[in-house]
């Protein structure tokens, strides 16, 4: 299957200390490639894997689930274990959830979740089961943002099958969240309508990590590592990867 243009994996060569960048659902890793630039300017070795069904087509996306892209974030870090001594790992939306679920099965530094979902801002989700009766797929919008569009490369249409997977994934990341014990910063903006902004404060107290902090964003939308407040996120999580949390 032919991958979009912008929408490849990609792996940034630095020092020893490593950072697997996680992108969204229905998304790619085009919309970690700013974030993973940066980091990579201040000597981190960045790796953005490609999930599997993603930067295709919704077809392909169709035919997997949440453990299949699990599992590339999963030969992620092997990838880059095998090149770096220590790894944090970052996360946005659903890579976001990926990155807690890391944080308490493999032995990172530290865990950075952005915009995750507990709770979708869709009134529709209720009635997931009756829809997919009778649609395979409903149509998706996205802001614009002012990038590159090569930086948000994403599906136009989210597979239902798909989404029904996503919430089975928020279901097992919540019940993992109390057995986190990584130092977690968690970021979320108050003006998005993708996810309810309180599915941060829940992750943040639900985690068992002890070193935690949360960051609210005013301006931006969903995609707060492409959005108006991208510098204040980026700067963030630089202060979190070099420093302790309470710094």
């Amino acid at each position: 299957m032919a991958i979009l243009k912008g929408a490849e994996p990609f792996l940034l060569p630095g020092g020893k200390q490593g950072i697997l960048l996680i992108h969204g659902f229905t998304g790619s890793p085009s919309e970690m490639r700013l974030l993973g630039e940066h980091l990579n300017e201040h000597g981190y070795t960045v790796l953005a894997p490609r999930l599997c069904g993603h930067g295709t087509n919704a077809e392909e996306m169709a035919t997997t689930a949440w453990p299949h892209w699990y599992g590339a974030v999963q030969d992620g870090y092997h990838l880059l274990k095998g090149l770096c001594s220590q790894i944090a790992v970052v996360g946005l939306s659903m890579g976001g959830l990926m990155a807690l679920k890391v944080g308490v099965e493999y032995p990172v530094s530290k865990v950075v979740c952005l915009s995750a979902p507990i709770f979708i801002a869709d009134k529709r989700l209720p009635m997931l089961g009756i829809f997919r009766l009778f649609r395979k797929f409903i149509p998706k919008k996205r802001r614009r943002l002012e990038v590159d569009p090569l930086y948000s490369v994403c599906y136009d249409r989210t597979p239902l099958s798909s989404l029904s997977s996503l919430l089975e994934l928020i279901k097992t990341v919540d019940k993992q969240l109390p057995y986190l014990d990584k130092p977690l910063l968690v970021m979320q903006s108050l003006r998005e309508h993708t996810v309810v902004p309180k599915s941060a404060k829940y992750i943040h107290d639900r985690a068992g990590s002890t070193d935690k902090k949360l960051i609210w964003l005013e301006k931006s939308g969903h995609i707060i590592t492409l959005d108006i407040e991208r510098d204040i996120v980026f700067d963030n999580i630089i202060k979190f990867l070099k420093y302790d949390i309470a710094k």
